[in-house]
């Protein structure tokens, strides 16, 4: 039996627990009318992924370090590529945050959850092939 990789649910959307379910009910981060529709519960394994009213506000401390760190990467790469055009760092900066923002948001809950729960094996799922 194989325990899920942390860093997989994470960036594949799936349940932290067991790496099967889904985590939000659309794929895609630019479904706008759904982007941030969360499943209650895990279909597979039953993992609660809303475990109390305002669990989620710690993700706006994972959305915001996501932010400095892409913003941070971006600029050391840019100042490395075009020093001579400082200026346009924060033109260019100010859509790309807002184009990622719907990932970024998605990016932190998920990540968030998976810090406090356990990932586990789970011996049905072995059986019918889903590991």
């Amino acid at each position: 039996m194989s325990t899920p990789n942390r860093l997989y649910t994470v960036f594949a959307n799936k349940c932290p627990r067991c790496g099967i379910g889904d985590f939000f009910i659309t794929k895609s981060a630019y479904n706008f009318k759904n982007f941030d529709k969360m499943n209650k519960h895990c279909s597979q394994c039953g993992e609660n992924l809303v475990p109390e009213p305002g669990f989620y506000q710690g993700a706006l401390y994972m959305s915001y370090a996501f932010y400095v760190i892409f913003m941070l990467i971006y600029f050391f790469v840019f100042i490395h590529f075009f020093e001579a055009y400082l200026d346009y760092f924060l033109i260019s900066i100010i859509p790309l945050l807002i184009v990622l923002t719907p990932y970024f948001y998605r990016l932190a809950r998920r990540y968030w959850l998976a810090l406090f729960v356990t990932p586990q094996p789970n011996p049905e799922h072995k059986l019918h092939g889903k590991y």
